[in-house]
């Protein structure tokens, strides 16, 4: 009984490790192996850059001149949605405006009834636009060049209307910095190669455009405003197809953030995160969950295979999954500027079991209702 048993253990876990290697060879290589598509000439559309913000005085002081300055020469305006903000953002973006005509303010001084978290200012400064092109980022976010905007714009073509590009984080001392980078890279890896497969499901609001029309199409948020979050990820899940949707990895079309600086403020962030995850198609709620449910099961099932039946045996399906997910990790962190972490590639990959225990509770959680 105890060698049927130890069997079915090692079987389970050779299984586990092809579930792995199926997913960084079919979906996570494309990252590391993007390379910009060939074009016979680049267009410069009109753009309009849109920015929510909510008491964020400091972060529009530091970041804002670094969206508007942008070396972008054809039409495009800075949209500001200055959202029921009592710190001192309105004369700050006064000030910018004196000098920039192309930033355009929206002063909201109403909370929209029955609308949780960030969709109402987002929609209105969506409304506000006036061009197809819309380039969305965060207020606590700036481009990480001088080329953002046209290397965004310039991924849409006929037939596309959803760009993903990537948001960063800037790279500070500590553990936690490094960790939230990795956090951030192993998300992006997930949405940016079932993109690139031909699996849109998410995006992030950091950085991030797709056509005015499209929003229009399909109402906007209203089929999801009753959740505080998912004005990025719930809805390109919705609109986002094969066909229409494209991802940007130039390092000159990434955005970079500030960090959380405590693990308190950054688990709250994960967890109102992973709420919306319930909300996805049902297919894409299939293929992440099994690709979490196989990290989770790994090692366990590889410490019961490896005392219960062979520990030898139990080394090649370890051996050939450790190669694939380095291979695939070291390539997609080089594409995306996270290099750094790879020496540490043996402890990520542990470390990944250990968050996907702590946050897999926030996928059943009720969200907040705050976005800020």
């Amino acid at each position: 009984m105890l060698m049927s048993w130890g069997l079915v253990l090692f079987v389970a876990f050779c299984v586990v490790a092809a579930i792995q290697i199926f997913y960084y060879g079919y979906f996570f290589r494309h990252v590391g192996a993007w390379k910009p598509p060939a074009k016979e000439a680049s267009r410069q559309h009109p753009v309009s850059v849109v920015i929510c913000a909510r008491d964020e005085d400091e972060n529009l002081a530091r970041n804002l001149p670094g969206v508007l300055v942008q070396d972008y020469r054809s039409t495009h305006e800075v949209v500001v949605v200055n959202d029921n903000s009592v710190d001192d953002s309105r004369y700050i973006l006064e000030e910018f405006q004196k000098t920039f005509r192309f930033l355009n303010i929206v002063e909201l001084q109403q909370e929209a009834k029955l609308i949780a978290g960030k969709k109402y200012p987002l929609s209105i400064g969506i409304k506000e636009a006036k061009h197809e092109v819309l380039l969305l980022t965060d207020a606590d976010c700036v481009p990480a060049s001088e080329h953002w905007i046209y290397k965004m714009q310039d991924a849409f073509r006929d037939g596309i209307e959803v760009v993903l590009g990537y948001g960063a984080y800037q790279k500070l001392p500590g553990f936690l910095n490094k960790a939230i980078r990795f956090e951030t890279f192993h998300t992006a890896l997930q949405y940016l190669g079932y993109a690139l497969a031909g699996k849109p499901y998410m995006g992030v609001g950091r950085n991030l455009a797709y056509r005015k029309g499209l929003f229009f199409r399909n109402k906007g948020f209203s089929a999801i405003n009753h959740i505080p979050s998912g004005d990025d990820d719930l809805f390109i899940n919705k609109v986002a197809s094969a066909a229409n949707t494209t991802v940007v990895l130039d390092p000159d079309a990434f955005t970079l953030s500030r960090p959380k600086t405590t693990w308190k403020d950054w688990m709250r962030q994960k967890n109102r995160h992973y709420s919306t995850g319930k909300y996805y198609r049902r297919g894409h709620q299939w293929l992440l969950g099994l690709y979490t449910t196989s990290y989770f099961l790994f090692y366990p099932l590889f410490a019961a295979a490896a005392i219960v039946y062979d520990w030898r045996l139990a080394l090649i399906p370890l051996a050939l999954r450790l190669l694939t997910i380095g291979l695939v990790w070291r390539k997609a962190m080089k594409r995306l500027g996270e290099d750094d972490l790879f020496p540490m590639f043996l402890f990520w990959d542990l470390w990944l079991f250990f968050y996907y225990l702590i946050f897999a509770p926030a996928v059943w959680k009720k969200p907040k209702k705050t976005w800020n």
